[in-house]
């Protein structure tokens, strides 16, 4: 990507190719991404207009639910890598998009206000986005060129689209199949330095994950020129039956400079020098071609063909389950005292209600619950009501029974409320549950009881309950969003989590990440100043925007070197709050009423008044302009007016 400072330069330079291409003339290679230009010429050829907007004809929603349901294991498996760069899409007013391997949107998550404005464009689920119908853009050019590619505004062949900033790569399985697509899209005048190497680290771990119990019976082969790494989503991995090559990741086959066309035709003998070796431990290999790799030999138990190895809908959600792991976030000791009462009150039986901003540890703080909990033997089972499609909610909650719809596994499937009976459901965002699943799931707490899709009888559940919103729920039950009486059951105590900006030593929180986050690689240093801006910003998207950062960063790191503040977002660069101080920007809905009995960890009422009056203060009085730069709506702000006895603002 280019640096901010050439953005400008950048977008002239495009507008000229633009003019030049739209009238006729040759445009330099210099002056465009080749793949741009190689793509646009394939959209002139086929005779698409470039300053009109295309016409697409979206799917009914009968047909977007049997396409949905006929990639339900895709999208099971992209789970956790469609959450953690949901944080990220609602930082940067962007949204996530999910794609089949043709280019139809399956599943779109981020900023509501953006994804506004996509689908006035027709960035939506149902719409076939694949360059022969679209034009030039993210999804469509990253399928037909089968790499990550990056589209910014007036590089999309359709004018009206140049709206529209988009970063996708491909999926691929072991087999060398393109099975789906992720993409980050957010607003082209909004600088997104690092999307493309964000969606490139999401695809990588969702890549790697598909080798995880899928090849049992066969020789499974890791290696790498760097011992560090062995292990991580950078390894190369090769899949061997009877010596012959079956399977294999893009960075297997780019390390031995091969293409997809080796699969089946190469043996092992043809790569790599002496036995196989079947022990598990880390060894040198001479390649072929002569230069050593590291490598570790697998053959995990049990039996497996080739034609029987693509991962079945069963290990597809055990792999979609396993989110990466990462550094959790550091609680205080108010918090670590709320943890100690919320533990008491859920061997209790008593639900919990944990309120914190995006990103500040509202799963981790359940999982210690879980983990100190009379219950921290038996199931833990989450689901991010945000994060998951509405189109796939009421299956995951619920279950079905054989032959429930079309796609629906032989055996149907027991839900997640009943996978947690026993031991602890937690529901994340629930301020984002449909009301006609808050109904289902008022019934299920009332009569302990579940009735799975597709008929069946009841199924008695025993579990206790944690729910996690970044919402007020109060403002939502006045509005008509959220139901009061199943508002008033989960929320009988609640535990407010506190945001990373308040935190003390910042600067010794990033060293302790950084060096955590590096492993057994020796890590490289931080300068002063790039230490300084990491610990002097306030983190609007708190610990899971701060560890994706820090991930980025080790992307970019040579070991033993030192990055300086140049790699960092602009964002950081330029926006530095004092610490302590609250962030302009508070997610929309946070709570601003007296906190409920309970409350614990801080005082987010005094932090939001504070938010609101600095907004006011730098829009002039302006309620309206005041609204935008916070992020909420414009009545919420004006319910805060109404309680301060403050009038005579603009409006």
């Amino acid at each position: 990507m280019l640096p901010s400072g050439s953005s400008n330069q950048w977008s002239q330079a495009a507008i000229a190719a633009r003019q030049r291409f739209s009238s006729g003339r040759a445009v330099s290679e210099s002056a465009l991404a080749p793949s741009i230009l190689r793509s646009w010429t394939r959209c002139a050829e086929r005779g698409l207009a470039m300053h009109a907007e295309p016409k697409v004809e979206p799917m009914s929603q009968g047909e977007l639910r049997a396409r949905r349901e006929r990639h339900e294991v895709l999208r099971r498996r992209c789970r956790p890598e469609v959450e953690g760069l949901y944080a990220d899409a609602s930082i940067t007013d962007s949204i996530v998009i999910l794609t089949d391997p043709s280019g139809v949107v399956l599943d779109t998550v981020g900023s509501t206000a953006f994804a506004d404005k996509a689908a006035k464009v027709a960035l939506r689920p149902g719409v076939d986005w694949s360059e022969a119908t679209i034009g030039t853009n993210a999804i469509g050019t990253a399928l037909v060129e089968r790499r990550p590619i990056e589209v910014r505004g007036v590089e999309h062949y359709s004018e009206p689209h140049g709206i529209l900033s988009c970063a996708a790569s491909p999926i691929v399985d072991p087999f060398g199949e393109m099975v789906g697509l992720l993409d980050l899209s957010g607003p082209a005048s909004v600088a997104h330095l690092h999307a493309l190497a964000l969606v490139q680290l999401s695809v990588d771990q969702i890549e790697h994950r598909m080798f995880d119990g899928a090849f049992s019976g066969l020789d499974v082969l890791r290696f790498h020129s760097d011992q560090h790494f062995l292990g991580t989503v950078r390894e190369g991995v090769l899949v061997f039956e009877d010596h012959k090559l079956v399977a294999a990741n893009r960075h297997a086959l780019k390390l031995l400079g091969l293409g997809w066309d080796a699969l089946g035709g190469r043996r092992y003998g043809d790569l790599f020098e002496g036995a196989l070796g079947r022990d598990s431990t880390v060894r040198q290999v001479r390649r072929q071609l002569g230069e050593n790799v590291f490598m570790r030999a697998e053959r995990p138990a049990g039996e497996a063909s080739v034609h029987a190895l693509r991962p079945s809908p069963a290990s597809g959600r055990r792999a979609a389950a396993e989110a990466p792991r990462e550094p959790a976030p550091r609680f205080d000791s108010a918090t670590h005292s709320a943890l100690d009462r919320a533990v008491r009150l859920i061997d209790a039986q008593v639900p919990v209600l944990i309120q914190g901003e995006t990103g500040t540890g509202k799963e981790v703080f359940a999982r210690q619950m879980h983990a100190r909990s009379a219950r921290a033997q038996r199931p833990f089972a989450a689901v991010n009501c945000a994060a998951l499609p509405e189109g796939l909610i009421e299956s995951e909650l619920f279950g079905y029974e054989e032959g429930a719809f079309t796609g629906a596994r032989r055996a149907g499937f027991k839900g997640l409320l009943r996978e947690a009976d026993g031991g602890v459901l937690f529901l994340d965002e629930i301020g984002d549950m449909p009301l006609s699943l808050q109904t289902r799931l008022l019934r299920v707490l009332q009569e302990r009881e579940v009735t799975p899709l597709g008929g069946g009888r009841a199924v008695p559940v025993d579990f206790a309950l944690i729910c996690a919103s970044h919402r007020n729920l109060r403002q939502l039950v006045e509005a008509g969003a959220f139901r009061a009486d199943l508002y008033f059951r989960i929320a009988q105590y609640t535990v407010l989590l506190p945001p990373l900006r308040t935190l003390p030593e910042r600067a010794d929180l990033v060293r302790s990440l950084w060096g955590e986050l590096a492993g057994a690689d020796q890590p490289a240093a931080l300068s002063p100043r790039c230490l300084e801006l990491l610990a002097g910003y306030d983190w609007p998207g708190n610990f899971r925007q701060f560890v994706g950062t820090l991930r980025v960063l080790q992307a970019l790191a040579e070991p033993g070197g030192e990055l300086n503040e140049d790699v960092l977002p602009p964002e950081i660069r330029t926006r530095v709050a004092a610490p302590g101080t609250p962030a302009p920007g508070l997610p929309e809905g946070v709570v601003t009423d007296p906190l409920p009995p309970g409350m614990a960890a801080g005082d987010l009422g005094t932090l939001t008044r504070a938010a609101m009056q600095a907004a006011l203060n730098a829009s002039d009085g302006n309620v309206s302009k005041a609204a935008r730069q916070l992020g909420i709506h414009r009545s919420t702000l004006h319910r805060y007016l109404a309680s301060e006895g403050k009038g005579g603002l603009k409006g």
